[in-house]
């Protein structure tokens, strides 16, 4: 037990640095979310969406530096 409450105080170089970083910069988190939902959250694809996707698909030759004869 008085391992866990001599560690509990216990704040790492990081968890300080990470901490400063976001008072010197308060909007800094809602920028990290416009950008996750900029590139990941995004509405799940339809079954005709993903049909229509996997058949525009330009297959890749088996070894992609040869050129075709």
């Amino acid at each position: 037990m008085k391992l866990s409450k001599q560690f509990s105080l216990y704040e790492s170089d990081h968890t300080k640095f990470i901490n400063e970083l976001k008072a010197k910069n308060p909007g800094i988190e809602e920028g990290q979310r416009e950008g996750r939902a900029l590139l990941w959250d995004k509405a799940p694809l339809t079954l005709n969406e993903q049909d229509r996707r996997a058949e525009s698909r330009v297959k890749q030759q088996p070894y992609v530096y040869q050129n075709k004869l």
